[in-house]
């Protein structure tokens, strides 16, 4: 007789249920088994006075002294053999005295030196006859003629001049000291008002050796430099407070950098920085000085602007231009460990500390601000310890994970995982169990 779909089901339900049932009993006979195991192991360590060695480790393993030191070890970190230390990858770096120089680098922009920008104002009014410099970007030097002015005042003022030349001349010889102070005052009258204008010296020794007044006024360049801005065009009518030119400097050129609101205790007015161009390899870096510290914060970026100064003989750098800036400062020798030995967990830091016989422990520490690869130590280590450069993570969770096991043991009866408590007959705890990671791969 054929059985139904419904029975054969039923009889595949049933053997399931009676593979698991069998599986059950045969698990906790093993668990019963390996606490048994433990519990003989820890009599035995108790009746000999000596704290019992980590399963995994043989009791004859040259070096393995389980001294009071080791225990002591023991109780505040975690064990690691040697075979899954090296398996792992656990590297370590000493705690000490170190020289913590650093170099700031950052992105930097050329512009002109704001101190050496100057515009050319006329102070008479009238109109633009020739104009010398028609172009902007025009290399200009100190004395070449810009543009010429023609001004009616300022004919006017050059014949008062010279008839004050003639009356000198006449009334010079007076018997009367007042008609001779007259004179000569109206002479330095109208000499004064024709140096206000700009006219030079030369210019006025020339008008009284000829005695016929110039009809336009020319206008110098007051240094050497580059035309930036040119609004004066010929036939234009111009008055004081018409801008014709704007002229900068660039034998003296700035760089504003920015750097990060931690490094500005790197850096300080009057500290040599070094700037490259990275367009141009050929071109060697140059030496300058930071002559400013910008006061405020970029809201954006979050930086802080400095001002660096060189020299730019030749006019060779061009404004807006980027350059890398390099500045370095001198941290001092401080107590220092390496950059990938700090835990950082947002609140608090830490770093693993490998202590004697493949015990590791965490312990908190204080650091300062980051100098290239180090942290500057302040405090938590000593100089000399050995603290955890990789693998920190993998000990941290070993760590962790034996924190859980020995609480665990010490709220379930019956379930003691070799820590927690001294026991009450005065012996030792024994050493945490080596961690066996073969059953999980």
């Amino acid at each position: 007789m054929t059985d139904t779909p419904i029975q054969q089901q039923t009889r595949r339900l049933g053997s399931l249920a009676a593979v698991a049932a069998v599986s059950l009993v045969i698990g906790a006979g093993g668990a019963w088994l390996a606490l048994r195991s433990t519990a003989d192991d820890q009599a035995a360590g108790a009746a000999t006075g000596e704290p019992a060695a980590p399963a995994d480790m043989p009791a004859d393993m040259p070096g393995m002294d389980m001294s009071a030191a080791a225990a002591g070890a023991a109780e505040k970190g975690v064990y690691i053999e040697p075979a899954r230390q090296q398996l792992i990858g656990v590297r370590t770096a000493t705690v000490a005295r170190r020289s913590l120089d650093t170099t700031v680098r950052t992105v930097g922009t050329l512009a002109y030196d704001e101190t050496r920008v100057t515009e050319i104002h006329p102070k008479i009014m009238g109109w633009v006859e020739q104009v010398f410099v028609d172009y902007v970007g025009k290399r200009v030097s100190r004395g070449q003629p810009l543009f010429t002015i023609y001004s009616p005042e300022l004919v006017s003022t050059q014949k008062e001049y010279l008839l004050a030349l003639k009356a000198q001349q006449q009334l010079g010889q007076s018997r009367f000291p007042e008609t001779r102070a007259g004179a000569e005052s109206l002479v330095a009258a109208a000499r004064e008002r024709l140096a206000l204008w700009d006219i030079s010296e030369k210019q006025i020794q020339e008008l009284e050796r000829t005695g016929q007044p110039r009809r336009t006024l020319t206008l110098y360049s007051p240094f050497n430099g580059v035309v930036l801005e040119r609004k004066t065009f010929a036939g234009q009518y111009i008055s004081p407070e018409t801008s014709t030119f704007k002229i900068a400097d660039l034998s003296t050129i700035w760089v504003l950098g920015q750097i990060f609101e931690y490094e500005t205790r790197l850096v300080k007015v009057g500290q040599e920085a070094e700037i490259q161009f990275p367009y141009d390899q050929s071109t060697r870096s140059l030496k300058g000085r930071i002559t400013f510290i910008y006061p405020e914060v970029d809201p954006q970026t979050r930086r802080v602007k400095v001002r660096i100064e060189f020299r730019n003989p030749g006019f060779e750098f061009k404004p807006e231009s980027y350059v890398t800036v390099l500045i370095r400062a001198s941290g001092g020798e401080q107590l220092a460990l390496p950059r990938e030995a700090v835990i950082d967990n947002g609140t608090k830091r830490y770093a693993i500390v490998a202590l004697t016989n493949g015990y590791f422990e965490p312990r908190e520490i204080e650091v300062g601000q980051p100098v290239d690869d180090f942290f500057p130590l302040v405090s938590g280590l000593a100089e000399g310890d050995l603290v955890v450069t990789s693998a920190q993570f993998l000990i941290d969770s070993e760590t962790n994970l034996q924190a859980a096991m020995q609480a665990m043991s010490m709220s379930m009866p019956g379930m003691d995982m070799g820590g927690g408590k001294p026991k009450t007959d005065g012996t030792k705890p024994s050493a945490p169990k080596a961690l066996d990671h073969s059953q999980h791969k």
